[in-house]
Order: C-alpha cells, then structure tokens, then sequence
C-alpha cells in the first residue's frame, strides 16, 4: 500500500450565462459537476449537456437533489473515468471472461453496449433497456464506469499483435498468498459512486449486459467515507485507521501525465493504449486483529507517520517531507529503515510512483474467527513495470507492514484511453 494519496477531482469555471465549455482549463474554479448539480436542483433539463439529472427533471414542489447526489462526471473525454476523480462512498470491482467461442466481434458488440450504459448511467439517465427503477430517486451520484483488457483478452480474440508488452504478468511477490480464481480476467470493470443504489444499478446493469458473451468471473466490493462525513477535507483512512495516500501525485505536478497515462507518441505502447493507462488491482487482507494488538507508537513505526495527522515520524504535518535521516537522543533514526513510508517513496525508487484510488473492504467474518476486511488496492500508472512492480519488490523485501497483511487476489489490465463523442470503450483496438 504505497504512501501516496488521491488528487481533487478537476474543475472548469462557468463563463457569463453559466453555460459549461468542455474546453475549459483546468483548476479554474467551479467543478463541471458541481455546477450541473446545481440546474438539477431547479429541475433544468441540460439538453445535450447531460439530460436529464435523476431520469426526469423536478416537478414543482419536489425535494431538489442535494449536492452529493447531483454531482456528475464526464463519460467522453481524453481519459477514460475513474481514474483522476476523487475517492466515491461505494465501489464495485468485476472482472468477466469472454464465453467459449466468443470472437473479436462479440467483444466489439460488448464493449459497445457497455459504453452506450455508462454513458447513460452517469448522465442521471436509466439503462436503454429494461431499467430495474434500483436508481430511479438518485441523481448521477459522480457514478464512473472505468473498462480495461486482461493480458488473456488478446489471444481469446485474435489480438495478440496488439498485446501491449506492459500487459505481461506481474511476477510472483514473496507476500503473495492468491486466489487465481479471483485474480486476473479477459475484462475488467471498475465503477465507482457516492451512492450504493446507484452503484449497485450500474452493477446489475453492466452484468446484464454481458449477455451470451461474457459472464463474470470474479467480484469484489468495497467502500470509502462518504465525501461531507468530516469537517474538512482530508486523506482517507484505510480500515488500520491510518491516513493512507498522502503522497500520491496530483495533476497539477508537470509529470502528472507522463508518470501515470500512455503518451499519445513516443511510447512503445501500440497506438490504441494512448492516453490510457494500466491498472493493477490487488486484494490486500489487513490482519485486524494482529495489528489491533499493537500500541499507537508501534503501528505509528510500522507506517512511519502519526496514526492522528499522517505527519511523518521526523516531525511537521502530513506534507512536510519525511527527514529520513533523523535520530533520536539514542542515535537511532526516528523513522525506522523497515518503517512502511519509508520504503514506498518514490526517492527511494528511482522515482516510481503511481496513482493510487482504492476501495476498504469487509467480506464478513472468516472461518477462523477474524474479519475477512482489507484494501481493494487499486493503482494507476504509464508503466506497471517501473511503477507497481518497483515499489512492491522494494516492500516484498523488508517492509514492516507486510506483518500485517495478506495479498489474496491480483489482476493487471491494460484501460484505453477515454472515447470521444461516438466512438465506444476499446474501439481503437477492436475496429483498428
């Protein structure tokens, strides 16, 4: 679980008349989401930009959406969903394989109807066909639906020229204990919301919509805090209750883009991967009630951070850089060498970073008797070998925290960058 943290979700200012420009710059003021939140409210119907915000605009009278529900992310544009927003309440990990016999044109017809439901799902808008009314009372809820390839896609349909070789399998890692069942698949499907119904509708709506042609070959389901839960904004905490992510890279540092997304030129990456990026996905066990054993100063120098404020060890707040050098009256560093923060910084990895937006999970009680609850980690990066593969090698080696955790189910996949207006999920590769 690198020590790095989840960036704010872009904005766009609202010129005169509070019409929204898809262009507009980022950082510039009052978010897209925010702003559409805010003509559901009065029961506007936004037309092109968006339809209608709950299915149907307000009639007089009617309770008007709160924020959180009005909130609305963008389908179309250069990245796919899901990946730069903030963390959401709910989320939803499911990976498919394609049915027996099912050819690259199945997967086109797949990737099309699945394209066709996020774009409607996270406009506020019911599923084409048979909606099940699960969401009718919510609005978009910043509901993402994210698509990605296992490396095994590509010889199920013919593709294997396409096979991007960053798609190689991760190598085996001595933490890992893992469920090849619910490890790995031809596709992956991540979505996120700030709602559990409306998550749980996309849910069905995407399995459904499988069809003939893919059927589920593992599923896991996770959650955050609910944004608005604390006085101010701040890090998560994971279910160990430390801040977790407090370094991650944000969009507005200049290598952003090139760390964690595919360049359009210039990259060994087949064409179709541009402006996408990789997903590693892993299913960390927290063991609960070992780490519940220790004091607050001994899970503090597991971490290396303050389990109150996520300040490093060496003193300052949460964003004050880590003194790795410093010692204590005895000599002996205040940061410990095995300490977690510590061995996860990118200066310690040749600049390895990757851009983490995971989910905390609890499956109920194991058959032991201790909670079957974790880190549905999920990270993002250009290249998982120089991020993820570089930063867990380092931890596999010596990490104080690995104690306390299990690694019980893994997967890798390659997710295109985002479609333009007509275009489907994936069609650069599939119709390329």
């Amino acid at each position: 679980m690198p020590d790095q943290s989840i960036p704010e979700a872009r904005t766009v200012k609202a010129p005169p008349g509070g019409v929204v420009s898809e262009n507009a710059s980022p950082g510039e003021g009052v978010s897209r989401r925010r702003l559409l939140g805010t003509a559901g409210a009065t029961g506007l119907v936004l037309g092109a930009a968006g339809g209608a915000v709950g299915y149907a605009a307000a009639p007089a009278g009617a309770t008007p959406l709160t924020s959180l529900g009005a909130d609305r992310a963008m389908f179309h544009g250069k990245h796919q969903p899901g990946i730069t927003e903030g963390l959401q309440a709910r989320g939803h990990l499911v990976a498919f394989d394609l049915a027996a016999g099912a050819s690259r044109k199945e997967a086109a017809a797949l990737l099309r109807r699945w394209s066709t439901t996020a774009q409607r799902l996270m406009a506020g808008e019911p599923a084409a066909q048979d909606d099940t009314d699960v969401a009718r009372d919510a609005g978009p809820s910043s509901l993402t639906i994210t698509f990605g390839f296992g490396n095994s896609f590509f010889s199920r349909t013919g593709l294997e020229k396409q096979r991007p070789a960053s798609l190689d399998p991760l190598p085996d890692f001595s933490s890992d204990q893992l469920d090849r069942s619910r490890s790995n698949g031809d596709l992956w499907v991540q979505i996120g919301a700030d709602d559990a119904l409306v998550a749980f509708h996309a849910l069905r709506t995407i399995q459904k919509d499988a069809g003939s042609a893919a059927k589920v070959r593992w599923q896991m389901n996770g959650f955050n805090r609910t944004p608005g839960a604390t006085a101010h904004k701040m890090t998560a905490r994971n279910l160990m209750g430390q801040l977790d992510g407090t370094r991650n890279p944000k969009p507005t540092e200049s290598d952003f883009d090139k760390r964690i997304f595919v360049p359009a030129s210039g990259s060994n990456d087949p064409a179709w991967m541009a402006n996408g990026s990789y997903a590693v996905v892993r299913r960390i066990r927290m063991l609960l009630d070992d780490w519940e054993k220790l004091s607050t100063g001994a899970q503090e120098n597991v971490v290396g951070r303050r389990k109150s404020n996520g300040a490093p060890l060496s003193g300052g707040g949460e964003t004050t850089a880590m003194d790795l050098e410093k010692t204590d009256a005895k000599g002996a560093l205040v940061v410990p060498i095995n300490a977690h923060a510590r061995i996860a910084r990118p200066d310690q990895n040749g600049g390895a970073a990757m851009l983490r937006r995971p989910f905390s999970y609890h499956d109920g009680i194991a058959a032991d008797g201790t909670p079957d609850a974790g880190l549905l980690f999920v990270c993002w990066q250009a290249d998982p070998l120089r991020g993820f593969v570089t930063v867990q090698r380092k931890l596999d080696r010596g990490d104080a925290l690995s104690t306390y955790i299990r690694h019980e189910a893994s997967g890798l996949f390659a997710v295109p960058g985002g479609a333009a207006e007509g275009e489907y999920v994936g069609q650069r590769l599939l119709e390329g």
